[in-house]
């Protein structure tokens, strides 16, 4: 499905960013992996099927200029680049009461800034490739937030409607950019955080891989501006 394409995931050492990229390796891609946590990244890269993957870790996608660094390198190593799977972001919780500025910086810095900053970076080589898929993550509190999540619901309806007015602006370059909008993902830190929570009705990080995995493939060809529910 995916042989002879270039992709990179980024949040690759993470649970959804581990599993997209065993996904498109095992489907024929070369994976380039972004993660700055290397010990577990470098356990990510060696378990994945296929050659050419690369194991990325000194690249910070908060700085534009390091996203930048990072497309010319997987240019300059696999030739090509046809995709971006963007996994890296963050989570907080906090009452309006105990809430300050720096919890909104560090969300929309991680959830809203490094999506900009790769799909920016990346788009020219995606061009020059004759087209491609661009595919985040929103979450279902960026279409109806609960409590104590302002600044992340916030930060990722900021994604989501980054994802809808790029989708539109790059249609006619044959770039497609979709986000899949995950309910609670069944990961340790989430089993940790919510001890009692009925973990049946989570969805795992191998779904949102697969809806992910979609979106990048030419059997999505024709989809572009969606938001997918997953779970």
């Amino acid at each position: 499905m995916f042989s002879g394409k270039t992709f990179i995931v980024t949040g690759a050492a993470g649970n959804v960013g581990s599993a997209l990229a065993g996904l498109l390796a095992s489907r024929g891609a070369v994976v380039a992996a972004v993660d700055t946590y290397k010990p577990r990244l470098d356990q990510v890269v060696a378990a994945l099927p296929g050659k050419g993957h690369m194991a990325l870790s000194s690249y910070d996608l908060t700085d534009p200029a390091a996203a930048k660094a990072l497309v010319a390198h997987v240019v300059a190593t696999s030739g090509r680049l046809d995709g971006v799977g963007t996994t890296v972001g963050g989570f907080a919780m906090a009452k309006l009461a105990d809430a300050g500025l720096d919890q909104w910086d560090l969300m929309f810095t991680l959830n809203v800034k490094t999506t900009w900053n790769i799909y920016q970076a990346a788009v020219p080589a995606i061009r020059k490739a004759g087209g491609g898929a661009l595919v985040g993550i929103g979450s279902v509190a960026g279409l109806k937030a609960g409590g104590q999540v302002a600044a992340y619901a916030a930060s990722k309806a900021g994604v989501m409607r980054m994802t809808e007015s790029l989708a539109d602006e790059l249609r006619d370059e044959k770039i497609r950019v979709n986000a899949v909008l995950p309910t609670t993902i069944d990961t340790p830190q989430n089993r940790s955080a919510m001890p009692d929570a009925d973990t049946s009705r989570w969805v795992t990080p191998t779904e949102v891989g697969e809806a992910m995995a979609f979106l990048l493939s030419s059997a999505a060809s024709g989809v572009t501006g969606q938001l997918l529910q997953v779970g």
